[in-house]
């Protein structure tokens, strides 16, 4: 596995080096100000594949996913969570470099490091007990430092939703993901367990979706890719630039 981070990391330099301009590097990601009716003009299509996801999700994905929770030790469902987190603090660092983000790529950096060695391969999330957070970068995060729109939301099959621009930087995570090993499989095996490992995960949400499963589903989704893009700075249209937490009222003063 070392072997394999080392030669996926050395890809990520190598993209880096072919695909980053410094002035586009420069580009700042502007603020999506799109109706949802812009941003999801396939709707129709899109809650077609939403059926066929949650079908399929509530005969095979939902009862793997529970059964997987049920057999394993809660250590056990925390380092394997933990081992595939750690290994995307590769992808993740090249991603930070090409957004021009050093410091962010010297976070995953020392995470990697850090959770690899005393945290036993990344089975133990030793970093994040020490108050270095993790800083998640994706390619979709990376065209849209770039400037490149978004595009239309897609509802992918199996895979949920996305955007053009997340589905299309897709293709790149994959590539640089450490996973993604020649022996096919091995590869099968590892992203049987990681998706299974995912989905277990969360389990516990869905008491957190409300009304409409498939609006529900879109603007959670959206929102928390503005959040990520624009690294939790999301600008106030309702007339406020900056809101502290004093700004808002507790319950008991409503």
């Amino acid at each position: 596995m070392g072997l394999i981070c080392v030669r996926q990391f050395c890809l990520s330099v190598l993209l880096i080096c072919v695909l980053c301009p410094i002035q586009v590097l420069q580009a700042a990601p502007a603020h999506n100000t799109q109706t949802m009716q812009e941003r999801d003009p396939w709707e129709g299509f899109n809650r077609g594949v939403f059926a066929f996801n949650e079908t399929a999700d509530y005969y095979f994905m939902k009862p793997v996913a529970v059964s997987y929770k049920w057999v394993m030790p809660t250590v056990a469902f925390n380092g394997v969570n933990n081992f595939f987190s750690n290994i995307t603090e590769l992808p993740s660092t090249a991603n930070a470099l090409m957004q021009a983000k050093p410091k962010n790529a010297g976070i995953t950096v020392a995470r990697f490091c850090i959770n690899l060695t005393v945290g036993f391969f990344g089975i133990f999330d030793v970093a994040t007990q020490l108050g270095i957070e993790q800083e998640k970068e994706d390619f979709g995060q990376t065209m849209a430092v770039w400037g490149i729109p978004s595009g239309p939301y897609v509802m992918v099959p199996f895979l949920g939703p996305k955007t053009v621009r997340d589905g299309t930087g897709m293709v790149v995570d994959l590539k640089l993901d450490p996973v993604y090993v020649e022996n096919v499989r091995a590869r099968n095996t590892m992203y049987a367990v990681k998706f299974t490992a995912l989905r277990a995960d969360l389990l516990e949400a869905e008491s957190l979706i409300s009304g409409d499963r498939y609006e529900f589903i879109r603007e959670a989704y959206l929102q928390n890719r503005e959040y990520k893009i624009h690294d939790g700075n999301i600008i106030d249209y309702f007339g406020e630039d900056d809101l502290d937490d004093d700004d808002w009222l507790d319950d008991d003063e409503l």
